[in-house]
């Protein structure tokens, strides 16, 4: 990396949107909540207070909250309230046209203090409800209230990245439309129509030996529940390592994370009951899955509300193709089609009730259901505590959080593990490299722009690799990227009355389609800036120049600038198409409006 004091492109509009997104979104002095980690001396939790027409609750005080864990009172460390960054029509100008090749982190609203990410788990969902919840997301997609940030997983054979962090409802409508995204073909889901066949096969055989049942019955019944069984653990080990892996994603995005979970069924628990853990203390696989599941969305802030793609939950039991011989309805069907859809209630609601969400079922409009969830989560309070217990047990404790006055509905979480081992924190001596993981929110906290141009003339076939993967695989092209950075968003300290002294860090992370990195490079440069240099930085910006190679296929460049001496970052995601040097005019919108 190299700071240029030199104009490196033509700055004038993108410092003129730098400058007009300035009064939006102004350098932030305000305390930073604790990051929580179970091995910590701090507990950070998430509340959401309502009134009974679910409208959030404002203006609460940190003296209005009592919170008690394990039966003793905790005195609050820190209290914040968070609040949706909504903007009325026309108080937001529209940014100026970036110039060619130029993309930058601005966003086009304030972000808000929430992000969201929508599961469509087709692992844990029927065929024909797969169809009716991809019509109704699209639908909401289309519709998306501005400034909301999305993004998009896909539960099958494996977890799918879709889309990451947007509030354009574009490009959220574009990934979920395009045919590689298609829900694969998963055999291991067992529909109701499923179940109803194997009952239907049991009775004919039975009505066959005069209505009583031998030894090959029992036996191919036997057969059916361990066939089942080993398939219905199949799936739950597979959902709870989609949910460990979207913890660990979502660990270094800043503040509450609503994860909006589609599916006709919810094979796992969380905070287990007392009994549910004395069931999951025979299996120990299950039981130590479930407790790490636990710990990971506890530390990364995870709120899971749970929306049942089913729709309205109706009974099939006595529908004309479960009709049984003799005109009879089948009454083991539908004994457990209903002990079926009590099963899937209780635990849609202990799920949201255990990390601060709340659950949809029985509604065909998931539409609603879905701008509910976002409105839930979009107005918090953020409450820590340093625990009077200080053991760390491993052992579950209990959170219970009232209000001094008022009668108001309150959703957090009910607890943790007091585990000594579970974090997510990055070990890596690098701070960037975190927060360019493919698909992440853009860090707004330094604004920068960024000129992205294929290097022309190209360097010789036998030049030394720019980037830092070893094991590159070429034909490639050589990009120069041009970084222009708001000066005011770094910490440039004065020093002998004449110098500036700063430290900043430009990162870039390169992947292809299928998520793999393909290249990489971070620098980090120590500034001591003479007086002129200085004054000239204020009237454009700090620049900076990075090279890379990249394969000539699609890929996706995570760029990310850092400052050392506060902790803030910036960061923006590029997509480069194959035969096209930078980015054609067709993605300059998506890209700004990220």
């Amino acid at each position: 990396m190299r700071l240029r004091p030199t104009k490196l492109f033509s700055t004038a509009v993108l410092l003129g949107s730098l400058a007009a997104l300035q009064a939006q979104n102004p350098p932030s002095d305000a305390p930073q909540p604790p990051v929580f980690k179970t091995n910590a001396r701090a507990v950070v939790v998430d509340v959401v207070v309502t009134k009974g027409n679910d409208e959030p609750v404002s203006a609460l005080r940190k003296q209005d909250f009592q919170i008690i864990e394990d039966g003793k009172p905790q005195a609050i460390d820190y209290f914040e309230e968070h609040t949706a960054k909504t903007l009325p029509p026309g108080a937001l100008p529209p940014l100026p046209k970036m110039p060619p090749d130029v993309y930058t982190n601005v966003p086009p609203a304030p972000p808000s203090d929430t992000v969201n990410v929508l599961l469509l788990d087709t692992l844990n969902t029927e065929k024909q409800d797969q169809v009716f919840m991809h019509k109704q997301i699209l639908q909401f997609l289309k519709g998306m209230q501005p400034g909301t940030r999305c993004a998009i997983f896909m539960l099958g054979s494996k977890l799918r990245f879709i889309q990451g962090f947007t509030a354009d409802s574009s490009a959220l409508v574009a990934a979920l439309n395009d045919k590689k995204n298609e829900p694969d073909k998963d055999p291991s889901f067992r529909s109701a129509s499923d179940k109803a066949d194997d009952q239907r096969d049991l009775a004919m055989l039975m009505t066959m030996l005069g209505g009583r049942s031998d030894g090959g019955i029992d036996a191919y019944r036997e057969g059916q529940n361990a066939h089942t069984e080993f398939q219905y653990g199949e799936r739950v080990l597979m959902t709870l390592e989609a949910l460990d892996y979207l913890a660990r994603y979502l660990a270094d995005v800043p503040g509450r994370k609503n994860l909006i979970w589609f599916a006709s069924s919810f094979p796992v628990i969380v905070f287990p009951t007392p009994s549910q853990r004395q069931a999951l203390s025979e299996s120990r696989i299950y039981g130590s899955a479930v407790k790490r599941t636990a710990d990971l969305l506890t530390v990364s802030k995870v709120a899971v509300y749970p929306i049942n793609a089913q729709g309205m939950m109706v009974e099939h039991g006595m529908e004309a193709e479960n009709i049984g011989p003799g005109g009879m309805g089948n009454i083991g069907a539908y004994s457990e089609e209903a002990s079926g859809r009590a099963d899937i209630v209780a635990n849609m609601e202990q799920l949201a009730a255990d990390t601060g969400g709340k659950a949809f079922y029985n509604t065909n409009d998931l539409n609603a259901a879905m701008q509910h969830a976002i409105n839930d989560g979009s107005h918090y309070y953020t409450i820590a505590y340093t625990p009077t217990n200080k053991k760390m047990d491993g052992k579950y404790r209990k959170i219970d959080i009232k209000l001094t006055e008022g009668k108001y509905k309150l959703a957090y979480r009910r607890g943790y593990n007091a585990d000594d081992t579970a974090s997510v924190a990055t070990t890596d001596p690098d701070p960037v490299r975190p927060l360019l993981m493919r698909g992440l929110p853009s860090a707004t906290q330094l604004l920068y722009g960024v000129r992205v141009l294929a290097q022309n003339p190209q360097p010789k076939p036998n030049s030394p690799h720019a980037g830092k993967n070893p094991k590159l695989i070429c034909p490639c092209t050589r990009y120069d990227l041009d970084f222009m950075i708001r000066w005011t968003d770094i910490s440039m300290t004065a020093i002998d009355g004449l110098h500036h002294r700063g430290k900043i860090e430009v990162g870039l992370m390169a992947y292809d389609r299928d998520g793999n990195a393909v290249n990489w490079s971070a620098v980090t440069q120590g500034m001591l800036l003479e007086p002129d240099i200085y004054k000239q930085i204020q009237k454009s910006g700090i620049p900076a120049h990075m090279e890379i190679d990249l394969p000539n296929k699609d890929v996706y460049l995570e760029t990310g600038v850092y400052d050392w001496d506060t902790g803030k970052a910036g960061t923006l995601e590029i997509p480069l198409r194959v035969g096209v040097t930078a980015a054609s005019a067709s993605l300059q919108p998506a890209v700004a409006a990220k």
